[in-house]
């Protein structure tokens, strides 16, 4: 090596500096993949996606691979660099010789070959799989020599080996989804969001409240439960026996078509016997496992009761969905929204609106860990039935009574603190 010639010196240091950038940027290109993207690209059939989730598999053997190779060609690099330093310049030269080698390394073997590979890790760590596919193979004798002394020394300190599985939490994925950015549109994101957080919210945050419920009494005259079927908007309706807390089952308003003769008169036997037996929910119930508990028992409406039996109020697997996808525009409903914009910034709001709606109309955030409704909040707030005109603030926000009728507030002006009203 001594006798070689200058240019087949510096032929081989220029070589070697390429080969030290190669196996620098592959450890960067291979370590910076986003693991679920090559996993689906893999299963797509993919060949480079292919060998370096095969590469991916065994990662210390990887990166012993790629160690391997890189403190081989910096050492015989260091040592060209020395020759060709003592032949042009003498022993005084190997020192500047050595900080000029580590200047360019640093540079073109380092900084240059891991800045690309971190902007282009999938384009570089499918391309130098070709090449440490193989060379894993070649260096195998000596990787599982390295292997065996590494991991007797973590057995020495007591660190364990990681698995090398990856989970992810839902914060993790909630954090993925949010940065996504124009990969899923801004819907689709919303939809992914809301399911994230189905398992944050209960029934008791959805579900339409014990005073708001339309229901038949089945003890009323047929007249009078003709009557309400007719004036009825939703598809399922409770059936109670004298008072709405004595749930007997649910009608649907298909079985009424059913129970009518042959001279238009609905027969009252026929629709009793369509009536079918109430399922119920008990309060408290996570978003996520009601659904599932609809699809498992094949129904659309629940009744929701406390731990006394007592019902609270029912939930419908619209109301559910509507968690995820928005409000429906079927609603029959002819009734004036619960939240009325003012002129003068604030707000005009129905006291049985709840919490949840609120802050999602309104983007206010007002606690949701305690009363649902607006009703409820405002007379945890006093602790007594108020009169009408009463102010009370909460935090930043301030809420006016406007109507009282017996005991629930039915409107409530409502602005912020922070918001000057004209």
């Amino acid at each position: 090596m001594n006798e070689a010639p200058l240019g087949l010196l510096f032929g081989i240091l220029a070589a070697l500096i390429i080969l030290s950038g190669f196996f620098s940027g592959s450890e960067t290109g291979m370590m910076s993949l986003n693991r679920y993207r090559l996993r689906h690209r893999a299963k797509s059939g993919h060949r480079g996606a292919r060998r370096a989730s095969k590469l991916l598999e065994e990662p210390d053997s990887l990166i012993s691979t790629i160690l391997i190779g890189n403190n081989l060609v910096n050492n015989l690099a260091a040592a060209i660099a020395t020759i060709l330093a003592i032949r042009m310049y003498g022993d005084n030269a190997v020192v500047p010789a050595s900080i000029l080698l580590t200047l360019v390394f640093l540079i073109f073997a380092e900084i240059i070959p891991k800045t690309i590979a971190a902007y282009k890790s999938e384009t570089v760590a499918y391309t130098v799989s070709h090449v440490l596919l193989p060379l894993k193979s070649l260096l195998f004798p000596v990787i599982w020599l390295v292997s065996h002394v590494t991991h007797f020394v973590l057995r020495l300190t007591r660190i364990e080996k990681n698995d090398g599985s990856e989970h992810i939490g839902l914060e993790e994925l909630r954090t993925i989804v949010g940065e996504a950015g124009h990969l899923i549109p801004k819907h689709h994101k919303g939809m992914l969001m809301n399911i994230l957080d189905l398992e944050q919210i209960t029934v008791d945050d959805i579900m339409i409240p014990r005073n708001e419920v339309f229901g038949i009494d089945i003890d009323a005259n047929t007249d009078t439960i003709i009557r309400k079927l007719r004036d009825a908007e939703f598809t399922r309706i409770p059936v109670y026996q004298n008072d709405i807390d004595n749930i007997v089952g649910l009608l649907h308003q298909r079985d009424i078509i059913n129970s009518v003769d042959e001279q238009g008169r609905v027969q009252r036997d026929a629709l009793l016997q369509a009536i079918r037996d109430p399922y119920f929910i008990p309060e408290g119930t996570p978003l996520n496992t009601q659904l599932f508990n609809f699809q498992k028992q094949k129904r659309r409406l629940g009744i929701v009761v406390d731990e006394y039996g007592v019902m609270q109020g029912i939930v419908t697997l619209e109301d559910l969905l509507e968690e995820i996808v928005g409000e429906f525009t079927s609603n029959l409903s002819t009734d004036t929204e619960d939240i009325v914009h003012q002129s003068d910034g604030s707000y005009l709001v129905d006291g049985t609106t709840t919490i949840r709606d609120i802050n999602k109309s309104m983007k206010w955030e007002l606690p949701t860990d305690g009363p649902k409704t607006l009703n409820g909040l405002l007379l945890e707030q006093l602790e007594s039935f108020p009169e009408a005109s009463v102010g009370v603030s909460i935090g930043r926000y301030r809420f006016e009574i406007i109507e009282i009728k017996g005991n629930l507030i039915q409107s409530v002006r409502a602005y912020t603190k922070t918001k000057a009203r004209r």
